[in-house]
Order: structure tokens, then C-alpha cells, then sequence
């Protein structure tokens, strides 16, 4: 999500370095302008400078800007050479890039590892020990949605959606010729501004019209915006923006909620005029992303103001005569958690969110919660509407089931993308004809017959338009139940990585009938093997002497196979696992695998394989045994090698 902290409220790194020798990169950072410091402390790590600043600050550079990879890359190194002296705060970082990256369980090792450090003082910690929910659960949710890319999407950022009648407000920052050569320095994309979008509800695509406000849209950054019941008013999110930008003491523009009322003239061209600041507005934190409710009594809202629980908080104000507000009201701990509540939608039936402080997936998720009184246990709404990065600004119309959600998913145009959904289609929607088919299957390795998790299924049209995709379910299992025709030609494509790409035409069935389409794979290479849904290299046991992490002559051997294969595929990209035994205290066991796992990149890195092209390198301690053999279970010897063991999984190739 490298563009949506632009617009979501600032956080700025709560660590600062007295005296630093990183003075361009530092001014940099300090502006936000994350791409270039990222750039220049890596330069600094290049010419062999691997001190705890410069990770700390390289990695933050990448996370502040959503990319949870590259982070990953510095904080894994920081906590390797620094883990008894660093900040707990960077443990933190560590572990929610895992999950952004989708590694759950590690994510939730070094979450214990972040609670033992900071004396369980810190609640962000809570969310991985909850007694009635675990990610487990989260992970095997039913699918209840099916997504659509739209095509007003971009090569930048396109987000928060918003009705407007019959069309579609959203936020871009679309490389308009007006605004062409002004750039946002974060992440060097054009400022964002509201566009106006027909909704199309025959294919639920969104066609692009214009530019929504002239008024309304400065050079600066507005985005998402909430319509009064009457779409008389709007309320919207600016930068503190008048005449100038207005920043506070430490030098940050923060954002400000503002009002506008609507005008048509006698031309019948809608205007908005009568622009306002909100009340509760203030130069020092950050007020926005707003949503109204159903009778327009209610304004809720996010922002950091003094008295949040978390990052960022999501408010509400009661809405009075003559533009008069309430004093604003925390939504309270049910809701809001210590991490960041953004991006409300308030229907009469349910409040919707984004979090990424209640369990997730990774990132931000989408989370819903009965409209009541009192709000209470808000629910994840699972994949594939989560995913492993951020995903945000979810309305819905709750009458059809029909909706947009916005992701910077992997598959997206660009950065962050709109999505158009379907609920649970043939459930909750009247079909105008009674014929209603859909098409199920599963996908399985077409030698053993094992079935595939985590594929990517595609379903298309005759003319090559893709109408709808998922990911197989642990089971291999895949459905599609949205808008087919009976008795019609459609075509399934899989793909996943490792494996050589198929596809099957089908026809639907006459009667409206589930028709069962069966897909198989096959491995691309005969030196590479899926192990629990993950696809590895095939390289024999390496070996390390007792308590060691250096590499030996045999353990070389079986190295120099993972280097062929990634000289025979140049774009393949790699992540490293390491693992023990149980017969070692578990912290020592998890630093001993890490350092093993490193030794092992070192080792690939210096027979000429650039270091890019291994995301990770970590050690997972005795976390993930392959028997029973755990702390207290006697084992025999060779059961306890099954699990010494390093791997090479692909993540692309």
C-alpha cells in the first residue's frame, strides 16, 4: 500500500539519532520523501556500513511506505546483529512485515519474542494470543466475495470509492494535464484528486467521466469523502491546505475534514461552494476519512487526536443545526485497538473497517460489525477480500450485496486499485432468470494427484475477458457463481508458481446446474518439489556440525544445486527457511536456525547470485517440526534429523 499512508494519517518514526553521519538521507527522510532516503542508506550499506542506524532507518524508510518486503530485508538483518540492544519497537516491525508477507506463524514467534521484551506493556502484542479467534481461523473462513478489477484503475493509486447516485467518487492521483508535473514526493506519484465514474451494473465496472470538483480539488492531496442522505453536502479529507500548506511545530502537514454544499447553476452544472473547515479540526494530529450515516446524524471519522488508543482512531460526532458538531467521541476499545482503525463505512446494518490492529491476514483488513448501540466484537471478512497487504475503503450496497473494496494486492494495475465486489451472489440476490449456473473444481498435481492449495484460478469469457478470480482453498477447491449464462463457452486458466500454466474450456449447463471443472499441473523442473503448499527446491539434508553455522564441504555440495537452478531460471526469486530440533531451549534454537539460514544466503550470494533475488533468510527454531517430536517427546535420532533441515522455497521463477 505505498500510497495510502500519504492520505491516511501521518506516523513518523518515534526513533531519532543525535548527531547522524546520514545527513542527506536523514533531511530526506525527515521530509518523507521515503523512496529517495531508502536509496541513500542503502548506498551507506553498500560500502559495508551495517550499523544499527542505518538498518533501523532503511527498513522504516520502507515501511512507512507500505513496502513490507524490502523492509523485511533490513529488519531481518538489524534483529540478527542486534537483537539483545535493539528498540522492541523494531521487533514489532519485524513481525508485522512477516504477516504482511504472509508469515503467519513466524509472525507470531517474534510477536512473543516483541511481548517478553517490552514486559507485556504493550496491547499490540494481544492480538496474537486471542482465545476465541486464531489466525487458523481466520485463514479458513468461507469465500464470501467475488473481485473485480475495474478498468478506471492506474498505474498509481486509486481508492476511496464513494456513491454519488448513480456513479462512482473516487480518489487518483491520475496524471492529469494540469497536474502532470506535480509529483508527491513519498513515493513519486501525482497528487490525488476526486474523480467522478459511472457505474456500469451489467458488468459492475466503473467507466470514467471526469474530474468531480473543480472547486473542490486543489495541487494538493484530497481523498475519500462521505455524501450527506440528500448528497447535498460533502464532506471530504485535504492536506491543511489554505493558500499554503500549514504544518505544525515538528514541521508535518497534517489533514483536516472540511465541508462543501451543494450548488447547481442555471446551466444545470453541479458546483460545490461554501468550503469549510470542520470544528474539530487542528494543526497539531490529523482529522479524516469520513462516512455519514443513513438519517445524517452521525459524521464518523479517523484521527490521532490526543486521547486515541491507538495509531489512529475511529471517531463520531453528532451532526447539529446550522453546521454545529458534537464534541467528538472515541468509538472505544471494542472498536479501536493500538494499532490503526481507518476507512469507516456506516450502513444501517453494519459499521465497516479497516484495521490492522485486530487479527488479520497482513496489512490492513476489512472488518465488519452489527450497527447497534453499542458496537461490540467486530468480524474478519476473511479472503479473498483480505489478502496478505492492505485492504481498505469497503462500501456496499447492503440491499444487492454489491459493493467496491480498494488493495494494493499483487495482480492489481498499479498501486493501490478499486475492486468491485459480489456478496455471496446467488445467496442474497434475485437473479431476473431462473436459469443460475456456476462452475466449481479442484486443482491437482497432474503425476500425484495431490491437490493444490493457493493456485491462481481465472475464469473468462469467449472473448478473453476475464469475469472473475481466486485463489484455490487448502482443499484445492475453487467455485465461481458470479453473472454466467447458461448453456455458454467459458475458459479456466491456473496458474501457480513452479508450475507450467493450464486452462480448459467448459460449457455451463443447459439446466443451470454446477458444472465441475477439474484442472491439473504440472512441475515446471524435476529439481523442485511442493511440500505443504509450498513449492522448494529438491536439494538432499545439509548438514551442520553441533551448535554451528558455518558451512561445510558436504553441506557446499547440496548448496551448489540451489545455485544451478536459480542460474537455469534468472528469475527466480527465493526465500531461505531454517530449522532445528527441539533438544535446545527454544530462543536459542530460533537464533541458531536464523544464523544458519543466513550463512546459507551468504554462501548462494558468493558464488554470484545477486542478494535481490532472496527476499528472506530466517530462521524458524523448532516453530514448524515435520513429526511429533517436540519439547518433551522422545524421539529417536533419526526422527529428530527430519527436522534439521534448511529449505529453498520459490516465491517467483
Amino acid at each position: 500500500m505505498k500510497n495510502i499512508i500519504t492520505i491516511i494519517l501521518i506516523v513518523v518514526s518515534a526513533f531519532g539519532f543525535a548527531q547522524s553521519k546520514y545527513k542527506k538521507a536523514d533531511r530526506l527522510f525527515e521530509k518523507m520523501r521515503y523512496v529517495e532516503a531508502a536509496a541513500e542508506y542503502e548506498k551507506a550499506i553498500d560500502k559495508g556500513d551495517r550499523s544499527m542506524e542505518v538498518l533501523q532507518k532503511a527498513g522504516d524508510a520502507y515501511y512507512f511506505n507500505t513496502d513490507m518486503e524490502k523492509a523485511n530485508k533490513w529488519y531481518d538483518i538489524l534483529i540478527s546483529d542486534y537483537l539483545k540492544t535493539v528498540d522492541p519497537e523494531y521487533i514489532f516491525r519485524f513481525s508485522h512485515t512477516l504477516e504482511g508477507m504472509g508469515q503467519h506463524k513466524l509472525a507470531k514467534k517474534w510477536m512473543k519474542d516483541f511481548s517478553n521484551h517490552t514486559l507485556q506493556k504493550d496491547a499490540r502484542a494481544n492480538k496474537y494470543a486471542q482465545k476465541d479467534i486464531t489466525i487458523e481461523d481466520v485463514l479458513n473462513l468461507e469465500a464470501q466475495f467475488t473481485l473485480k478489477n475495474l478498468s478506471i484503475n492506474t498505474k498509481n493509486s486509486d481508492f476511496g470509492p464513494m456513491y454519488f447516485g448513480e456513479r462512482l467518487v473516487y480518489s487518483s492521483a491520475i496524471d492529469t494535464s494540469y497536474y502532470h508535473k506535480r509529483t508527491y514526493n513519498w513515493n513519486e506519484q501525482p497528487f490525488l484528486n476526486f474523480q467522478l465514474g459511472r457505474i456500469n451494473a451489467t458488468d459492475t465496472d466503473v467507466e470514467y467521466l471526469n474530474e468531480f470538483s473543480e472547486e473542490i480539488n486543489t495541487k494538493y492531496h484530497e481523498a475519500t469523502l462521505a455524501f450527506s442522505p440528500n448528497e447535498e453536502k460533502v464532506y471530504f479529507t485535504r492536506n491543511n491546505y489554505n493558500g499554503k500548506l500549514e504544518r505544525d511545530e515538528e514541521g508535518v502537514n497534517h489533514l483536516k475534514l472540511y465541508s462543501a454544499d451543494l450548488n447547481v447553476n442555471l446551466n444545470e452544472k453541479v458546483e460545490w461552494h461554501n468550503i469549510k473547515e470542520l470544528p474539530f479540526n487542528s494543526d497539531d494530529y490529523s482529522v479524516g476519512h469520513p462516512t455519514v450515516s443513513k438519517d445524517g446524524k452521525q459524521l464518523y471519522f479517523v484521527s490521532d487526536m490526543p486521547g486515541s488508543i491507538g495509531a489512529t482512531d475511529i471517531y463520531v460526532v453528532d451532526i447539529l443545526d446550522d453546521n454545529n458538531y458534537s464534541q467528538p467521541r472515541n468509538l472505544g476499545p471494542k472498536i479501536n485497538t493500538a494499532g490503526r482503525e481507518m476507512f469507516p463505512y456506516i450502513t444501517n446494518k453494519k459499521l465497516y473497517f479497516a484495521s490492522d490492529g485486530h487479527l488479520g491476514l497482513g496489512g490492513l483488513d476489512v472488518f465488519e460489525v452489527k450497527n447497534e448501540t453499542v458496537f461490540k466484537n467486530p468480524v474478519n471478512l476473511g479472503a479473498p477480500l483480505n489478502s496478505q497487504l492492505d485492504d481498505f475503503a469497503y462500501i456496499v450496497d447492503e440491499e444487492t450485496n454489491l459493493g467496491f473494496v480498494c488493495s494494493n494486492r499483487e495482480g492489481g494495475i498499479g498501486d493501490d486499485d478499486i475492486y468491485s465486489f459480489d456478496r455471496n451472489p446467488i445467496e442474497n440476490r434475485k437473479r431476473e432468470s431462473i436459469c443460475d449456473p456456476s462452475v466449481t473444481g479442484y486443482v491437482s498435481n497432474t503425476i500425484t494427484g495431490e491437490r493444490i492449495a493457493s493456485a491462481t484460478v481465472k475464469l473468462f469469457d469467449e472473448s478473453g475477458k476475464v469475469l472473475a478470480e481466486m485463489q484455490t482453498n487448502l482443499n484445492g477447491n475453487y467455485a465461481f457463481k458470479s453473472n454466467l449464462d447458461c448453456n455458454t463457452r467459458y475458459d479456466v486458466k491456473v496458474s501457480k508458481v513452479g508450475y507450467n500454466p493450464n486452462e480448459k474450456p467448459f460449457m455451463t449447463a443447459k439446466d443451470g446446474e454446477v458444472t465441475i471443472v477439474p484442472l491439473g499441473l504440472k512441475i515446471t523442473d524435476e529439481g523442485i518439489f511442493e511440500d505443504r503448499g509450498l513449492v522448494k527446491i529438491k536439494i538432499g539434508i545439509i548438514y551442520f556440525d553441533l551448535d554451528k553455522s558455518f558451512i561445510r564441504n558436504d553441506a557446499s555440495i547440496e548448496l551448489n544445486k540451489v545455485v544451478l537452478m536459480m542460474n537455469q531460471y534468472p528469475n527466480m526469486v527465493i526465500n531461505i527457511e531454517s530449522h532445528t530440533d527441539s533438544r535446545s531451549p527454544d530462543d536459542y534454537n530460533l537464533e541458531l536456525s536464523d544464523r544458519r539460514a543466513k550463512e546459507a544466503r551468504d554462501y548462494i550470494v558468493a558464488q554470484g547470485i545477486a542478494s535481490n533475488r532472496i527476499l528472506s533468510a530466517i530462521g524458524y527454531g523448532e516453530t514448524q517440526t515435520v513429526n511429533n517430536c517436540k519439547n518433551g517427546v522422545p524421539c529417536s535420532e533419526a526422527q529428530h534429523q527430519l527436522n534439521r533441515r534448511s529449505e529453498f522455497v520459490i516465491i517467483r521463477m
